[in-house]
């Protein structure tokens, strides 16, 4: 396995650049019981305990902060419960995006229950349009937005987009297969096109700014470069 790509290590914070694919701790999404997860990696890579602060979907790939202690976990889980911590994705969308919104719509929980209020607002960076024809349209027409969650509800970027018919391409759960299909077949590829660029906080002992940043993939990168979204990130 190849080792996790590490953003910040001091005694008391660990961020990595998590891959896509890669579950964050062990669940029952794992088809095997000897799936790696981020947790179980992390912790053999560096030889201590670590403690996830947060989490990423399985296909969602870039920013993931560990504590070091559990006093330190519990600091920064009350500073995510404060929205103290900003959080800023990218995401390829279906479709031409309004120039900037703000997408207030309550959402369930992972096991349902009652919908939480759920709040992202986006910005639009790019847009293109590939003479490739989808259904009955000659083209198709996508976005690449820079999202900021206000909340933290599970799946909120991807289930706030397909709300506002601009799913997110590479999203086989709330997606539109067509358009998943033409990054396959088209552009070879195979992944969610969600990064999460981007994490802002304040340090929990120093009381220092931190910004952790994921720079794209090569492969990501030559996509946007070909859309003619080089440095838009």
């Amino acid at each position: 396995m190849t080792p996790l790509t590490l953003l910040y290590r001091d005694p008391y914070l660990v961020a990595v650049d998590k891959p896509h694919g890669l579950l964050v701790h062990r669940s029952s999404m794992a088809a095997e019981v000897h799936d790696a997860y981020a947790v179980q990696l992390l912790r053999d890579q560096i030889g201590q305990k670590v403690y996830p602060v947060h989490r990423l979907d399985r296909p969602t790939s870039g920013v993931l902060l560990f504590a070091l202690d559990p006093s330190t976990a519990r600091q920064l889980g009350d500073a995510f419960t404060r929205h103290e911590l900003h959080k800023r994705y990218l995401a390829v969308v279906r479709g031409y995006t309004d120039d900037e919104g703000v997408i207030d719509y309550p959402l369930v929980g992972e096991n349902g229950g009652e919908a939480r209020p759920a709040v992202s607002r986006y910005r639009t960076l790019g847009r293109v349009e590939l003479p490739i024809p989808v259904g009955r349209y000659p083209c198709a027409r996508y976005s690449l937005v820079a999202v900021e969650p206000l909340t933290g509800r599970w799946r909120q970027i991807r289930r706030h987009f397909h709300h506002i018919f601009h799913p997110l391409v590479g999203d086989t759960s709330h997606g539109e297969g067509r358009h998943n299909r033409l990054f396959r077949d088209h552009f070879d590829s195979q992944r969610l096109l969600l990064f999460a660029t981007d994490l802002k906080l304040r340090h929990p002992v120093s009381g220092e700014p931190l910004h952790l940043h994921a720079p794209l993939d090569v492969s990501t990168q030559a996509l946007f470069a070909r859309f003619g979204w080089q440095g838009l990130g």
